[in-house]
């Protein structure tokens, strides 16, 4: 990619962002299930149409000098499929006993609306669409609004092939190819939260 057209595609991402003061960056967990290669086939404990977040790890960039100045982490007591399958305790590293000990999605999102009203004029980015997906599918599941649906949403692995000729099949491997360190457990919301921002700033810098 000629550096013309990079600096086109970047002056488009800011051009977007203009309006707001600040971005979160934010990544979901949710339950899931899958069958491995070591077992016999087996219907699935979790179908797609039923997952539910587990965990929001939301970091906040201020737009202004493009540093991280908060963050909101909190694992999400699932009610449909309450307990975890061994698939997801393993891809997530996030156990039983987690979020046995959570608030419901709806109780989240009331802890999630106090603590954003500290960053308002946001607008809101997310490795792909899945968590803008997962949010609203937990909101029809629950019967309450959605998380964050009143904040525009952004889709920062689109921003990052404008911008890269390289596309990395994964977050991690996205990450390690800017040059940059990864932070934390993969699978992990906050975490995973941690490196989108990391990736943002890097591109936005």
């Amino acid at each position: 990619m000629s550096i013309e057209a990079e600096l086109l595609h970047l002056q488009a991402i800011q051009s977007l962002l203009a309006p707001y003061r600040y971005l979160y960056c934010v990544d979901l967990e949710a339950t899931c299930d899958e069958v491995e290669k070591s077992e016999s086939p087996r219907p699935l404990t979790v179908v797609p149409d039923q997952m539910e977040t587990i965990e929001i790890g939301l970091v906040v960039i201020d737009l202004e000098s493009l540093e991280i100045v908060d963050e909101f982490q909190r694992f999400v007591r699932p009610l449909i499929n309450p307990t975890l399958t061994d698939f997801c305790r393993k891809l997530t590293t996030i156990q039983q006993a987690n979020v046995d000990g959570a608030r419901t999605y709806q109780e989240v999102g009331d802890e999630l609306r106090m603590f954003t009203v500290r960053y308002s004029n946001a607008a809101w980015a997310s490795w792909g669409d899945y968590d803008a997906r997962q949010l609203e599918r937990d909101a029809g599941l629950a019967g309450c609004p959605s998380l964050l649906e009143d904040l525009p949403h952004f889709n920062a692995r689109k921003w990052h092939a404008s911008l890269y000729d390289d596309r990395p099949t994964s977050l991690k491997q996205t990450v390690e190819s800017l040059g940059l360190e990864w932070q934390g457990i993969y699978h992990r919301g906050i975490d995973d939260a941690r490196n989108v921002a990391s990736i943002v700033i890097e591109m936005l810098c």
